[in-house]
């Protein structure tokens, strides 16, 4: 265990329900972390509010403001820079980074995607699922790399797709998951338990299988 808390940097774009699990986890005393800040590149983010009850430095670099993707990822470096993270934490941080941000925070950026990855990069993973009728669906943390969506996954949370599941049944099923498999891969890392080298995630120095440690919550 760590002595000294990680810290931590999350980057957000909307409501922040995952910050706000890694919150509770702070306040609670089960994550070994300190969160630095909040950064949004939207203003009227909600999760921007959750940090501010919580004391948390909360600060928005909206995208819009910037002529181009370079030049906002730079700006944005330039703040979180500010703070000396340990861990940069996407949660729910729609943008498109830069191979320069990436690089930057190789090997401690996190990402959480919903769906089992490599299956249904990008968005409307929801959808696309019932689309497909499959009979499972899930969410994955994973480490960020160059490739969108495309990182090493760390661990997966599976869920059952049920006979009259909507988006938003599927969803809500899938928030849930999200909110405990977020918080363990972060104090994973926090506890200097979890890292990767050239794309295979190491737990406790041994490797994990290629879709990361999984939850099935069939069981």
């Amino acid at each position: 265990m760590s002595t000294t808390p990680c810290r931590v940097v999350v980057l957000i774009s909307g409501s922040g329900s995952n910050l706000q699990a890694l919150i509770d986890g702070q306040h609670n005393g089960s994550l070994a972390i300190n969160i630095e800040a909040v950064i949004s590149n939207r203003a009227d983010a909600f999760g921007l509010e959750r940090a501010t009850k919580a004391s948390i430095p909360a600060e928005a670099i909206e995208h819009k403001n910037f002529l181009d993707r370079d030049s906002f990822d730079q700006a944005l470096i330039q703040k979180i820079e500010s703070y000396k993270p340990d861990l940069v934490v996407l949660a729910g941080f729609m943008r498109i980074l830069t191979s320069d941000f990436v690089r930057q925070y190789s090997g401690r950026l996190l990402n959480i995607h919903p769906s089992l990855l490599p299956k249904y990069q990008g968005l409307h993973t929801h959808q696309r699922a019932l689309d497909a009728k499959d009979d499972i669906h899930g969410v994955t943390v994973h480490f960020v790399t160059e490739e969108l969506d495309g990182g090493p996954p760390i661990i997966q949370a599976i869920v059952p797709v049920l006979e009259n599941d909507t988006v938003d049944t599927l969803s809500k099923r899938i928030q849930v998951q999200e909110h405990i498999i977020y918080p363990m891969a972060v104090n994973w890392f926090a506890n200097k338990r979890l890292s990767v080298n050239e794309n295979q995630v190491l737990l406790d120095k041994e490797p994990l299988p290629v879709n990361g440690h999984q939850i099935d919550s069939r069981d």
